[in-house]
């Protein structure tokens, strides 16, 4: 603690009435001042207890804060008038910090606090207290409530919610201009004497910033600030509480002024002459140089616009303001030559676009500077003396003709002499050749419009003394037309005439085509080359023509095919004319002029085939034989298929072999066991002395829901077989997975037939099929044998 503050605590010690003195705090209240505490509680006895009068000394108690002693500090004393002083009684305290921070002395009532309490943090406390019997444990006086006021001392300087501000205000503002408000606050109590009571003081800035006392407002205390001389200032704000007197305590913060940019600077060129140099092959729009003038303002403040505003080169050059780097680019307008004019000067302007009306003093915002530009000779390319050249020539001119002449000339004072050539890659053909010295071109080969109307060539310039300066130009020459080429027909014409034809009838309409293009545009005439007594040729005179008859019939089986000559010329100089011949059939037509047939031929040969039907009958006929085959090899197939070949097959295997069984005793074909016992059909043995044929591997099988239903199947299998005269009389084994009913003919063995009482027909045998015959024989012929 500082010495300010020591001193501080002091005089308050002095000056301050000592609250906590017990003698002050606890005088005898006088009768009429007491109250009755507590409502209407009944007794344990059963008497009604009525409010009593308060007996107990009673204020409220006052605390200093930050109480520096080593002892507990002593807050004040409770005493009830039902204290004898015996220790009778017991004083008991609850509440706000009650024995932690309170502690009260139970037979005395006297209260401490046992730390050094801070306002800050809490400004009173509310506790509760009470006075019982200390033998019963009850109350002798109702609980009542008491407040203990803390009361204040100056601990605590003012402080600021930022230790570092920034502000900023505009350049050359006037005195008094507000900067930025600061704020101090003080955690001490403000309805308490001055310990809150806070004044501002500027420690640093003077004398460019000032600080009202009381709000904290910064206001600029000089005129005409300027930012460019000077653009950071740092003032240190001071907040003191006790009013600012002496000993109050003290806070600072520190505040970061920045002068914001205002248009009060026009820009400057920094040459009053600038020299530019360029040469004058350079293209337009080629970048000559830059010119910049400097505004020592910043931001939008300080952006120029450049402009040409006088001299003999405005229509030569033009400027362009660069936005980023505030440079003004001066540019080639218009071609440059050396050899017309050798310098140039222009009067460029730089002028700020954002001018402040505050300001208008201090101006003009704007500056000029002199540019020369001088123009830099080059050797140059040959110049032709035009742009592009167009010769017209007649297709039948001689080779080596001159159709025309291309000029050119070197700019250059030096006058080189020039070199013509033809690029080659514009002429694949070699039509055309060029004169070297004087650029005269000519035919080096034959023209023909109706090939190429148009040849678009390229002839090169270039200096001997240097050939890479070469200029190139284009030169088109148009091929005029000559009537060198007669008609012709437009199409290939199929004419027939019917063996009915009538004279004067129209059987085929004419035109012809010309290569040519004359400039009247194209005229046609139409005639036969000799007088024809069957055909004439009459003249539509629109450049067509109609071939009719002259004669009543024709015969085709004396003369099948005519042939007609007609001549075609046109009305060009020289007119030139050519012969074309119509092949006209004699054909047989129908009622209606329509063609069915134009030979005697046809009449008696058959219509031939054409490829693509020869070759889809072919693919037919291939295809049938494919089917042939595979039908063939199916039909083969099935013949060595087992012999059910239904779904609903029940038997379990099918072994065939190639000679008959043995008979009974033959204990090699099958297992009888097997036909009493079905699951032993996987187990089975083959024969090992007979290869089988074919092998099916044994499968289960469920057995059939109904007796009547396999019986059936069973006949008309044994009914296939009989009747199918392919079918080998192998032995086999079939094993179905149920025993159906017993037979109709009973036992089919001789063992028991002594024991048949009386005799027995095998007739029935007869009816099951050929293979049974020989048994029906058998035992049918056993009983004649017996009868006689």
């Amino acid at each position: 603690m500082t010495l300010d503050r020591f001193l501080l605590l002091f005089l308050l010690w002095v000056c301050l009435p000592h609250f906590c003195s017990p003698e002050i705090m606890f005088r005898r209240t006088p009768e009429p001042q007491q109250r009755i505490l507590g409502p209407r509680i009944p007794r344990s006895d059963g008497k009604i207890l009525h409010r009593q009068k308060r007996g107990w000394m009673w204020n409220q108690f006052f605390l200093l804060e930050e109480y520096t002693g080593s002892d507990y500090q002593y807050v004040g004393k409770l005493h009830s008038d039902q204290d004898k002083g015996d220790g009778s009684l017991k004083y008991i305290l609850s509440g706000d910090g009650a024995g932690t921070l309170f502690i009260i002395d139970e037979k005395t009532g006297d209260i401490h606090a046992t730390r050094r309490i801070d306002r800050e943090e809490k400004a009173f406390y509310t506790l509760r207290a009470q006075a019982i019997n200390r033998r019963t444990l009850r109350p002798v006086e109702p609980e009542s409530e008491f407040v203990i006021k803390i009361h204040d001392i100056n601990d605590n300087e003012p402080t600021f919610p930022e230790e570092v501000y920034t502000a900023s205000v505009p350049e050359m503002s006037v005195v008094g201009t507000s900067v930025v408000q600061v704020t101090a606050t003080d955690a001490d109590d403000p309805s308490y004497g001055n310990s809150a009571r806070v004044i501002y003081s500027i420690l640093q800035g003077q004398p460019y910033f000032s600080v009202e006392p009381e709000t904290g407002i910064i206001r600029t205390a000089l005129p005409n600030m300027n930012r460019e001389n000077r653009e950071q200032y740092q003032v240190v704000i001071q907040a003191k509480d006790m009013g600012g007197q002496m000993g109050g305590l003290s806070g600072t913060t520190t505040v970061n002024i920045t002068l914001t940019d205002v248009n009060d600077n026009p820009p400057r060129f920094p040459q009053n002459t600038i020299h530019l140099r360029v040469l004058e092959s350079s293209p337009v729009g080629t970048a000559v140089g830059s010119v910049k003038a400097t505004d020592a303002d910043t931001g939008k403040n300080a952006e120029v616009e450049y402009r040409i505003i006088d001299g003999d080169g405005t229509d030569m050059f033009d400027i362009i303001t660069e936005k980023d780097t505030q440079e003004g680019i001066i540019t080639v307008k218009k071609p440059l030559d050396f050899e017309s004019r050798r310098l140039y000067t222009l009067k460029v302007e730089a002028e700020n676009t954002h001018v402040d009306p505050r300001f208008y003093y201090l101006g003009p915002f704007k500056d000029t500077t002199i540019v020369k530009i001088s123009i830099e000779d080059v050797d140059e390319p040959p110049v032709f003396s035009r742009s592009s050249y167009l010769f017209e020539v007649h297709e039948d001119i001689e080779v080596g003709t001159i159709i025309g002449t291309v000029m050119a000339r070197d700019p250059d004072s030096t006058s080189s002499t020039i070199r013509f050539s033809l690029d080659r890659h514009t002429d694949l053909d070699r039509i055309f050749n060029i004169h070297s010295g004087n650029g005269s071109l000519y035919i080096s080969k034959p023209l023909d419009r109706e090939l190429s109307q148009w040849h678009n060539l390229t002839i090169i310039a270039a200096e001997i003394n240097n050939p890479k300066e070469m200029t190139r130009v284009a030169v088109f020459v148009r091929i005029l037309d000559v009537n060198d080429n007669a008609p012709q027909f437009a199409v290939f014409y199929d004419t027939f005439v019917c063996e009915n034809a009538r004279p004067g009838q129209l059987i085929q309409t004419i035109s012809a085509v010309d290569k040519d293009d004359p400039l009247g545009g194209q005229k046609f005439f139409f005639s036969l080359a000799a007088v024809n007594p069957n055909f004439t040729v009459q003249d539509n005179e629109d450049n067509t023509a109609r071939i009719l008859t002259r004669k009543n019939g024709f015969n085709r089986h004396e003369i099948s095919t005519y042939l007609l000559p007609v001549v075609i010329s046109d009305n060009d100089y020289p007119i030139q004319s050519s012969t074309g011949t119509l092949t006209i059939r004699v054909c047989a037509c129908d009622g209606q002029g329509n063609m069915q047939s134009c030979s005697a031929e046809a009449l008696l040969l058959p219509a031939g085939l054409s490829t693509g039907a020869l070759i889809a009958i072919l693919l037919c006929i291939i295809i049938l034989l494919v089917i042939v085959v595979l039908f063939a090899a199916l039909k083969r197939q099935r013949k060595k298929e087992p012999l059910i070949l239904s779904k609903e097959d029940i038997r379990d295997n099918i072994v065939s072999y190639n000679d008959e069984g043995g008979g009974e005793e033959d204990t090699q074909a099958f297992d009888i066991g097997t036909l009493r016992n079905p699951a032993a059909v996987e187990d089975q043995q083959l024969r090992r002395d007979i290869l089988p044929e074919t092998l099916c591997i044994p499968r289960r099988t469920p057995a059939a829901p109904d007796n009547a239903d396999v019986r059936d199947f069973i006949h008309d299998r044994l009914k296939e077989h009989d009747l199918d005269p392919t079918a080998p009389p192998y032995d086999s084994l079939a094993t179905y997975a149920y025993e159906g009913n017993d037979s109709v003919a009973e036992s089919l063995s001789s063992l028991d037939s002594g024991t048949t009482e009386g005799d027995q027909s095998y007739d029935f045998l007869r009816e099951w099929g050929p293979r049974f015959h020989k048994l029906a024989e058998m035992y049918g012929g056993g009983e004649s044998d017996k009868d006689s």
